[in-house]
């Protein structure tokens, strides 16, 4: 393709030729600037030639264009899809977006055909379909990326099913879970992040194709034929709606943002852990950095970047709300201002996903600080309060206020609750005995909690199978 650039006069031509009569001048160099789109929506070049072919055939199956028409217009179409995957295509500022560069370099290829093609369709459906394309597929590699992930945290819990660490609440501790217990609260989450990738998903898959400018169009037009033909599950049931609502973008941001959120809180987590006032656990050179001045330092800068994407993602989902609230049916130009921060926010939850993906398959837990912290901060204070009410009987409440007194008495004596004598616990209360001891320890606090859902290592085990199954196509998940 001749680059316009160098022959300006072309391109207003082409420019004007795409506006018809209306307009004698081409525009100014301001309006150029802000009007054009290509910039960024060359992105959407291999959907936008997706749809253009399956527009085509179905014109031609209508018999609204030819047969030679058609084959005209295939090939042309699947030569510009070759020469843009190639580099090999120019992009026009002066044709403003990729459809009219597309049906542009069309024109010098197959000549009076290539006008035939944008009959019984606009711009507004064609771009409507487009990024509805563009979006679906972004939200399979979502998915994808999640799935992934979600199978890195299943190989850290099994090998950590058993790994006594604390569980926090307000950062302090407060009773002992196992390593493998957290990585599974995180399997948790990123399926649930999953499911609404997939409620998005199923709720975008109607095709506006067929609507035109906003108001259907005369022709004879198949649209459950394109429809099908582009993977949709049916056509969107109304013309004003379908070229106007930008719902399914504004869905893939709203998961991609809670998703976001969840990845800069195990992002966090890393950071914490990886410190050397925790060292809870190493991660691999891979995805850390040094200092340009102390030496000694291992930083965490993988987990920082992720846990930073959730802003750029925030904000993309804050501005494309804040661009559609306004706006009445069916079309706005500030509807061209959709696509750069979606394709920001897909890129930037990509990378998230396989940086986090990434450094779990590095990471190295470290078993006995995880213990260690566990066995600290009086971390079975809750299995005494209970062994109080099994063993002897007392109400929930009196059993917490006599484990506090415990708790009190072993901070003034500068030891753990498993170190206090039996003679100490007497002091608070009497019929305390020997069986006390047998659930101080923090294993077999772990091991005590085997209602559903819970930290004990045979709970957590059975999780892990529901969930491989579940991945691997062998059962139900959520």
């Amino acid at each position: 393709m001749t680059d316009d650039a160098a022959r300006p006069e072309t391109a207003d031509r082409a420019s004007n030729q795409m506006w018809g009569g209306r307009f004698a001048a081409g525009p100014d160099a301001v309006m150029e600037a802000i009007n054009a789109s290509i910039g960024f929506d060359k992105r959407l070049a291999r959907q936008d030639i997706e749809g253009s072919r399956a527009h085509a055939r179905m014109l031609a199956d209508q018999g609204i264009i030819t047969p030679e028409d058609f084959r005209a217009i295939d090939e042309g179409l699947l030569t510009i899809l070759s020469e843009i995957e190639s580099g090999r295509f120019v992009f026009s500022t002066a044709l403003e977006d990729i459809h009219m560069n597309v049906e542009a370099r069309l024109r010098e290829l197959i000549g009076a055909p290539a006008g035939r093609l944008h009959t019984a369709r606009s711009r507004n459906d064609q771009v409507a379909t487009d990024f509805k394309l563009w979006v679906r597929e972004q939200i399979d590699a979502a998915i994808g990326g999640l799935e992934a992930l979600m199978r890195a945290l299943l190989d850290q819990a099994e090998a950590g099913a058993d790994m006594v660490m604390p569980g926090f609440t307000h950062l302090q501790t407060a009773q002992p879970v196992t390593w493998g217990h957290h990585m599974m609260a995180y399997v948790e989450m990123f399926a649930r992040d999953r499911g609404r990738f997939r409620d998005a998903r199923a709720r975008m898959n109607e095709c506006p194709l067929g609507a035109a400018a906003l108001a259907g169009t005369s022709f004879p037009i198949d649209r459950h034929a394109t429809a099908r033909a582009l993977g949709f599950d049916r056509p969107a049931a109304n013309s004003l709606d379908a070229v106007s609502d930008r719902d399914f973008a504004l869905e893939f941001l709203a998961a991609a943002a809670i998703c976001a959120t969840h990845l800069s809180r195990f992002a966090e987590e890393l950071v914490i852990w990886s410190s050397a006032q925790f060292r809870f656990v190493t991660l691999s050179d891979r995805f850390s950095t040094g200092s340009s001045i102390m030496p000694q330092k291992k930083n965490p800068d993988a987990a920082e970047l992720v846990r930073a994407k959730v802003g750029r993602i925030n904000g993309a989902l804050v501005g494309l709300l804040t661009v559609m609230k306004g706006l009445p049916l069916a079309y706005s130009k500030d509807m061209q201002e959709d696509k750069e921060q979606v394709f920001d926010a897909a890129d930037s939850l990509m990378l998230a996903l396989a940086a986090m993906t990434g450094m779990l398959g590095d990471m190295k837990p470290n078993p006995e600080a995880l213990r260690a912290a566990a066995a600290s901060g009086f971390s079975t204070a809750t299995d005494l309060a209970d062994w109080l009410v099994r063993e002897l009987g007392l109400p929930f409440r009196e059993a917490h206020h006599v484990t506090g007194a415990l708790v009190r008495l072993a901070e003034e004596e500068g030891v753990d609750l498993p170190e206090l004598s039996l003679a100490d616990m007497h002091r608070i209360h009497t019929g305390i005995h020997e069986g006390v001891y047998d659930v101080l320890s923090v294993e077999k606090s772990v091991a005590s909690r085997t209602s559903y859902g819970g930290a004990a290592p045979e709970r957590v085990r059975e999780q892990i199978a529901r969930w491989r199954a579940e991945l691997d196509g062998r059962g139900a998940g959520a």
